[in-house]
Order: structure tokens, then sequence, then C-alpha cells
């Protein structure tokens, strides 16, 4: 049976901060395209006010060819950028040069220290763990060399103490004598180096931090020197490359220490922090060259958040996650599980070198940080051993070698599959070569929908296959979904025999998947891929897979958009960029940020739009989310959604009160119809009290390719057109147009004005800034904005008024978004927008007569009775589906009749209602 429980908050109009992990203020990075050179974008930069651009990883090594995967780092760049830049408008004017493959910030991810009650074992000893992993068995095979390097990338640490000093892998062709004597770009880097700070001390942080010093003991403390403890690696080095600032002036730069620890030699790579969620393309492709490129092992914590989620860079592809146990061999309380570990180590109670006030320092600490260190000093064993064997081979080593018996305990039932292939094993990890590990290690769907797929859309699945250890015989690949959203209809493919290293495509048979028609908003369904080879050989991978997003893309004609349950236009969100953009034809992104704006007085205006530097309005939230219909009642797509906002109340006045119904329009036919999208919004006075006036308008910052900061913002009076293009080289014209009956107005701003203007956006977009742009913009005062052949980065809001609005009422006001390669075209586009554009008219007749009909009970577990008004006549019922598709058919007598709808499945669907008399459409529940 399963349990919904659907909780509505109804809270009154707030600013947040944008959502995501916390970013290093005014850092961003762009990854140019291979053919691109930093001046493409010069221009871009110099709208933005951005300064620094700098070449990140200058001495990276350049792909090679016969390393599959590997990466260019050397096209990655680092920018500031104004306060006022937000990633929105970066993202749009970087990437609208052609030039730029990704823009994003830089996350901060933190240590992932978490303190606990210091207690000895009393059975065991103190370092109870090192039985626990086979520690001592493995060291029968192998000591490790220290030729063998683990970066250790964490906080300082103390390098005089008595388990460290000795540990320290030391530069010895770059002494301490302020010249860089090997070249490498770094001055006096003779015992590792801060890259936080930029400087050649890598001791601890000013604020005591000690993070470092916990792990480097488990990982690599001196074994065999009579006192303190021993590291798991014995006689492997570790590499000191701070990444956290413990200043002021510094910054977190874990990713810059990746790359450092893996052209600096490093062939296994610690990482004991981390955050949740903020999948980044730049720290990603980080880690690829690391792993692939220079063929180090990277190891990470896979954090302490009880929960199972996504922890980065713990789940980046590339990356051993490990997760923590308890003495017992349980999953210790505090650690994250799920389907992407790949292993677990003992992570509470961990006897460790401390560093806090002396050089002889030891106690008890516990969290996933002090599990990863024990994997990757068991990896840096492994290479010890085995240095034939490549990054990748050793991380399969690692997880074929874990002793799965943890998943027989009571207490890790529930985690089965959610704790890696079991917890490490070191003595079987260095003991023999004889496992098997085949793994996907690509897997593409088609059509490529980054966002997300909709419901009853039809995906391909293609994988890549590689044998990574001993010859595989028999391998078959078999697709389980997880989910009850996403069925598989083609789910075996039949790998055959594999040597070594050898890999093989489903490309000719991809396997086939479904969406159901009823799946949820942002549902994430999860694949299981099971492997299984000659001789009883069985591994489990997971794939995820994003459903039915919050957002539709209108994508029937030439412009594309995507439209969120909450008005906004392109993206819904800040860093999260809920949304693909506004498109036309393949060129774009065309629009930085817009939606609907709404307003009463200049204290009471509701929006989701930016508001103080770094923060966004959310004034609406969602009561029915928004669904896409093809062929739709009006037009060949059709989405539709309802959001409001709040009550304005004594204590807080700062809403309007309004509910909207929405609903966006697009036409793939006649070609006329195919340069614009129609947003209608339906508006409801849900207060005591007569709104009067009631502006509703619409918020457009366009950023067209080229040079998104030489722009102009022109209007049509006669079409009541608002449209930006580039004087100095056009290739294209976007606007708004205001549709309808209603007053219109114009306001243009210029982004980029000096403070004292009357809308300034350098210091935010304020509520009254808002209300001005709405309710001023029914003159000729503010109808252009850029000087002729400059231009100027620009943005436009194109209103409408309604004089008054009693309580219970509801108005309909309509706008057109269109684009065009040329200004006729634009031009005719707007013409045909409102040739195409007619208000909702339920029926051919009166609204009285409209209104008398009947459909119920709605929602409705199966039967429905449909009454029609009278004299409507014979007619038939059809049911649509969220595609638009015809699931049931039934005719009706003159009054009515009864639907049996109980053979459909639970969902959102279409009812029409077609006669001589005209035709009903109403929304109908099945639950």
């Amino acid at each position: 049976m399963k349990y919904i429980l659907t909780i509505i908050l109804l809270a009154v109009t707030r600013l947040a901060v944008l959502a995501g992990p916390p970013t290093i203020p005014g850092r961003l990075v762009l990854k140019l395209k291979p053919t691109a050179s930093p001046t493409a974008v010069a221009a871009a930069l110099r709208t933005l006010g951005a300064t620094g651009l700098s070449q990140k990883f200058p001495r990276a090594t350049a792909p090679n060819s016969e390393l599959p995967g590997s990466v260019d780092l050397r096209r990655i760049y680092q920018l500031e950028v104004p306060a006022t830049a937000t990633l929105a408008k970066a993202r749009a004017m970087l990437i609208g040069t052609g030039a730029v493959e990704y823009v994003e910030p830089l996350y901060i991810r933190e240590p992932l220290y978490q303190p606990n009650d210091l207690y000895a074992d009393s059975v065991n000893g103190r370092q109870y763990y090192l039985k626990r992993i086979s520690a001592y068995q493995a060291w029968d095979f192998t000591k490790g060399d220290t030729t063998v390097v683990i970066g250790l990338t964490d906080t300082g640490i103390r390098p005089s103490h008595t388990d460290l000093k000795n540990k320290i892998k030391l530069n010895y062709a770059d002494p301490i004598n302020g010249v860089d004597d090997d070249l490498d770009g770094y001055v006096d880097n003779f015992r590792g180096w801060d890259m936080a700070n930029g400087n050649n001390d890598p001791s601890s942080n000013e604020d005591g931090a000690n993070h470092g010093s916990l792990v480097a003991g488990i990982m690599a403390g001196q074994t065999d020197n009579t006192i303190g403890m021993a590291g798991v690696a014995f006689n492997c080095k570790f590499l000191p490359v701070q990444v956290f600032p413990g200043t002021k002036t510094g910054s977190f730069a874990g990713y810059e220490a990746i790359v450092y620890a893996a052209d600096h030699g490093c062939k296994v790579i610690n990482m004991s922090w981390g955050g949740q969620g903020g999948y980044s393309r730049f720290e990603q492709d980080v880690c690829t060259y690391a792993a692939v490129n220079k063929d180090a092992v990277l190891v990470a914590a896979s954090g302490n958040t009880n929960g199972d989620l996504r922890f980065y860079p713990a789940s980046y592809e590339h990356v051993l996650a490990v997760s923590a146990t308890d003495e017992g061999d349980g999953r210790a309380g505090f650690a994250t599980y799920g389907y992407r570990i790949d292993l677990s180590a003992p992570g509470n109670n961990i006897w460790t070198s401390k560093g806090y006030y002396a050089d002889i320092d030891y106690g008890y600490e516990s969290g996933t940080s002090l599990s990863s260190p024990q994997v990757a000093g068991a990896a840096a064993l492994v290479r010890s051993r085995f240095p034939q064997l490549r990054a990748e081979q050793v991380g399969a080593q690692l997880r074929q070698s874990a002793d799965t018996a943890i998943y027989s305990l009571p207490a890790n039932a529930p985690y089965r599959g959610k704790l890696g292939t079991g917890r490490l094993n070191m003595a079987r990890a260095v003991a023999t070569l004889g496992y098997q590990e085949a793994r996907v290690v690509t897997s593409t769907l088609a059509p490529a929908q980054p966002a997300g797929y909709a419901p009853g859309e039809k995906v391909q699945l293609t994988v890549l296959v590689r044998n990574l250890l001993q010859p595989m015989t028999g391998l078959t690949v078999t697709v389980t979904s997880l989910s009850p959203y996403l069925t598989v209809q083609q789910a075996s493919f039949a790998v055959g025999n594999l040597t070594p290293l050898a890999q093989r495509t489903n490309a000719d048979q991809p396997f086939q998947l479904t969406v159901a028609t009823d799946v949820p908003l942002n549902t994430t369904a999860t694949l299981r891929y099971r492997l299984t080879a000659a001789g009883g050989y069985q591994t489990d991978q997971y794939l995820d897979v994003r459903l039915n997003p919050d957002f539709v893309q209108l994508d029937a004609g030439d412009l594309v958009a995507s439209l969120s349950s909450r008005g906004s236009l392109a993206y819904d969100g800040g860093y999260d960029q809920n949304g693909l953009g506004v498109s036309y034809r393949t060129v774009g992104p065309l629009l930085s940020e817009g939606g609907l704006l709404l307003a009463t007085s200049p204290t009471r205006v509701s929006d989701r739009l930016r508001a103080a530097p770094s923060t966004m309005r959310e004034s609406f939230y969602t009561e029915v989310p928004i669904r896409r219909v093809l062929a739709g009642p009006r037009a060949d797509q059709e989405a539709y959604s309802t959001f409001r906002d709040s009550l304005p109340t004594a204590a807080a006045p700062r809403s309007v009160g309004v509910q909207v119904r929405q609903r966006g329009l697009a036409w793939g036919v006649p070609a006329a119809r195919r340069n614009f999208i129609v947003l209608e919004y339906s508006l409801k006075n849900i207060t005591a009290d007569t709104l009067k006036p009631l502006y509703a308008g619409l918020f457009t910052d366009w950023d067209l390719p080229g040079d998104g900061g030489r722009n102009l913002a022109r209007y049509d009076s006669v079409r009541h057109l608002g449209y930006t293009y580039d004087p100095r080289a056009t290739r294209l014209y976007a606007g708004v147009q205001v549709l309808g009956r209603e007053p219109k107005g114009v306001y243009a701003i210029n982004n980029g004005a000096a403070a004292g203007t009357p809308v300034y956006l350098g210091d935010g977009f304020s509520p009254a800034e808002k209300y001005l742009a709405l309710s001023d913009g029914f003159g000729r005062a503010h109808r252009s904005a850029g000087i002729d052949s400059v231009g100027a980065d620009v943005s436009q809001v194109m209103s409408t008024q309604v004089p008054r609005l009693a309580p219970g009422d509801s108005v309909t006001v309509a706008f057109a978004v269109l684009a065009a390669p040329t200004l006729a075209e634009l031009q005719a586009a707007a013409d045909a927008a409102v040739a195409a554009y007619v208000p909702p008219r339920p029926l051919a007749t009166s609204p009285a007569t409209a209104a008398a009909w009947q459909a119920y009970p709605n929602p409705s577990t199966g039967l429905v009775q449909v009454v029609l008004p009278a004299g409507f006549g014979a007619a038939t019922a059809q049911v649509l589906n969220a595609l638009g598709q015809e699931v049931a058919r039934q005719p009706l007598g003159a009054a009515g009749g009864e639907l049996r709808l109980g053979a459909l499945a639970v969902g959102v669907y279409t009812l029409r209602i077609s006669g001589a008399s005209g035709s009903l459409v109403r929304r109908l529940v099945r639950e």
C-alpha cells in the first residue's frame, strides 16, 4: 500500500537566498569550446563587469586520444563578477557568445569531521578498525612503497606531529630558496602546498582546525615507531595539499587541489570533504582529469547526512564513494547511504593523530572522514603490490574484495545494496588478482533530456560495458526499474565474452524505457543494472533518471521556451536553474530571466523574480503543477498550471492576494504561428477587498547571442510590442506583445544605468521599482533603452492595467513572446499572434450555458456523471491524456450520461464534450 502525505504551506511573500550549496562570492568558472579563444568572450565580460579572466589550469596535461573520456582542463577559465551579475545573467551572456560550453559558480564544500564520545574499545584495542579491515594480514603481503604517494586534500596538518613528520612526501627538486627550481609554477613547494591561501605552508589553519591531521594519521601515519598509531598505508607517503583557508583572505580550493595532487604524481587522492547537491560539470571535469588523464584513484567520504542522497565529490563518476560502519559492522548512524556508495569502512570511534595541542596527541573521532582514508590507504597498498593496474582497476579490486557478510547483519537489512559491495577487506584486496568485475562505464539516454522525461515519453538507453579485471564469459546485463513510474520493455543485453579492459556496447539494440503517464512531479526513478557471468559472478550498478520536471517545454514551433508551474519563463530559480531557457531555432539561450509580475501598490507586489543581489522573491506557490497537452483544445501544444500568492494581512501586507490560472499556447502550423507562444493568465481576486487598479506584466531580461550588453530595447506602439535586438550584429529580434483590450504599457530598463535612475538594478529590483515599471509605462517616457548603434544591457516590462477587480471576480490577461530573424518577420509574428489568440470560451453559446453543465464527482474513482445544459443536444465525450491522445470516447444523450473510466490509470485528463451547439472542456482527475 502506498501512502501519500501532502503538506501545503501557506506562507507570506518572502525573500529567499538562491538555492544550492554555498559558493565563493563573485567567482565563476567557464569552459571554452575546443575551437574558441578567450577573445570570443571579451565583449560579454565587459558587459558583465567581469575581471580577472585567467586560465585555471594552464599546466594541465592535454587529453590523450588513447585514453577514452580524458578531458582538457586547459579550456577552463576563472573570472570575477560583481554582486549584481547573477549566474543566470552570466550564463546567458557567455553561452550566448557561442564560444562557451558551461558557466558555473565555484561551490564551497565542507570537511566531514563529526566528533563523538571518546572511549576505548576494551576488547579490540584502540585501533579496532585495523583488525576489522584485515590490515595486519594485508601487511604480510605488502607494506607499501614510499614511491606510492597519497594526495591529502584537506585542512592544514601539524607537520611536526610524531606520526606524520616522516611520512610527508618532500619535493627535493624545489627546496625552500625563493625560486621555482622545478618550474612547476609553485615557488618552494617543498612540503606540499596551501592551495586555499596560495602559499607553501599546508600546516594547521589559523583557526586551529586539525581535520587534516586526523585523516593523515589513519591513512599514512608512521607504523612501527612504537608510539601513537599505525597508518593503513604503512610505508606509503602522503602529500599535503590544503584546501580550506582558515583565514579571511583565502577560499576553498578542493578541486584545484585535486589537479595539483594529480599533476604532482599522486596515485591516490583522498577527499574527506564535500557537500549535498550542487552537481557541477567543472567539478566532474576535474575528477575525470585526475582519474582518466592522470590515472589517480580518487577516494571520497560519502558524508555524515544519515540519508540517501547525492553527496559531492563522492557521487561523481570515477570517484570511490565510502560510507561508514560501526564497531559491529552495522551502518554508522550518521553515515550517508545509497546506490552510489562503492564500499564502506569503519567510521565510529576511530583512534588517530590529532595534533590539537602537541606533537604526541591522539584521540577518538567519528565520521565518514575517517572511513575514506582507510580505503585510500588500502588503494595505495594495491598500487604498490600490483603496479600494472590502472586506477579504475584498483577501484574494482577494492570493491570486489570487500566483505559482503555485513549484509547478513539484521542492522543492515534496510540498507542492502546501499553500503556498496561491502566493508573494506585489505587482505583480500592485496592477496590476489583473481577477482572479476565488469562495469557499465557510460549510460546514454536518447533523446537527451537534461531536465528529465515527460509523462508517457519513450526513451532508449545505450550502455558501454568494460571488463576491468579477470576474463569473463557469458556476460549479460539486465536492466530492472525500481520505480513504478518507469518501465523497461527490452531489458537484456548479451555482452558475451570479454578479456581484461575489453568493452562492448548495445548501440544496435538499446534498452527500451517508457515513462508512466501518472508520474508525479520531479520524480527520480532508479534503474538497476545487474551484471552476471559464468561461474556465478553477479554485481549491481544503478542509474537515476529524472522524470516529469516541474516545468514544461513549449517546443511546437521555432521559438522554444521553458514555463514553470509558478509563472517563471526560461528558468525557475537561481543556481537550481529549473528550466532549459528560451531559444529560437536552436540558437540560445536568449533570456536570462523572465516571469509574471503583479502589483496593486508600491508595497503590494507579487512575483518570482530577482530582488536584492543574489536573492529572489518567492511570492508564488503551486496549487496545480504544470502539465503539457499535445493537440490541446486551442493550440498544437498547451500547458496549464494554477498558482497563487498569500493573502495580505496587517502583519504581512506585501502580497497582492491573487490566484492565477496560467496557460501557455504554442503552434507548429501554420508557419506564421511558429515564431511566438502565448502566455495567458486568469487572475482571481481572493481577498475581501476590491483591487483597484491591478497591474499585470511580463518582465524579460533579454541577452541576445553575440553580445548581451549591446542590445537595444524598442517599442512598436501599433502592435503594443516591446522588442530587443543587437544594432551592430543583428541575428535575432525578440520581444513581448500585450494582447487583449485592456490598456497596454511598456517600461524599458537600462540594466547598467547609474544609481539615482528610477529603476536602478545595481542594488537589486525592489517592490517599489517593480510597481513603478508596471504602472508608469502607459505614457511615452520609458519606451526605449540603449543608445542607437551602441546598445546596452536591457530589460523590459510589458504590462496591462485592470481598473478594478472585485472580490471573487476574475479577469484574463495575455502576452505573446516572440522571436524572428528580422524586424519585419517579428512584426508579422505579432500580427499572427493577435489573429491566433482567442480568449477561452468553453461554449459556443453563452457563458451562462457554459456554467450550467456538470461532470461529477471530480476527482473520480472511475464513474463520472455528465449533465449537459438544456438544449445542448446529443454530443460525444472524449477523454484525452496528458499527451493529448484520446484514451476514451463515448456518445451522450441530449441530457448527458454516465462515463465509465475505471480502466484509466490514475492521473489528470481533459474531458471534451462536442456537439452541434459547441464544445465544452474541463480538466478531469482520475484518482
